[in-house]
């Protein structure tokens, strides 16, 4: 087992910026995964932190904005049995977009609440152009930050 958990961390070294990218998308679709150790992983391995931090902000929004579109075209029992995204999950980001509106795409970087929010807007059909360049700067802010703190 242990060594398998090696190659798959040889894997995603090996694929590198492509790697952060991808790891990135996964960790706002799908996949219970977060980019951030991959990053912090790269970073160590003295990978360009301006390559990073574009790569892990663009695919990340790809992936939130990706849960949006399933949001926008969805159902709320998709949210549970395709993302697993609890009803509790659910109601607590309606009740934050409910009274934030836009402003809470902002917010999809944030664990365990981000990629709920980024379907309940697609529920709430907000303006996907709108939800893009919120998603976008707060993931933006999130990578940048945490590329600040380690160098």
């Amino acid at each position: 087992m242990q060594e398998s958990y090696f190659r798959t961390v040889e894997f995603w070294f090996e694929l590198g910026y492509w790697g952060m990218f991808l790891a990135a998308f996964l960790a706002a679709t799908i996949l219970p995964l977060g980019s951030e150790p991959l990053l912090l992983a790269l970073l160590y391995a003295d990978f360009n932190s301006s390559a990073l931090l574009w790569a892990a902000t663009l695919g990340n929004t790809l992936g939130g904005i990706t849960t949006f579109g399933l949001g926008y075209l969805g159902k709320w029992e998709w949210a549970e049995r395709i993302l697993k995204i609890s009803e509790k999950q659910l109601e607590k980001a309606k009740a934050i977009v409910e009274k934030y509106g836009i402003w809470t795409a902002l917010l999809t970087w944030v664990p365990l609440i981000g990629d709920p929010i980024a379907l309940v807007l697609g529920f709430f059909r907000l303006s996907w152009w709108k939800v893009l360049l919120f998603m976008f700067i707060g993931k933006l802010g999130r990578y940048w930050f945490l590329i600040y703190l380690t160098s």
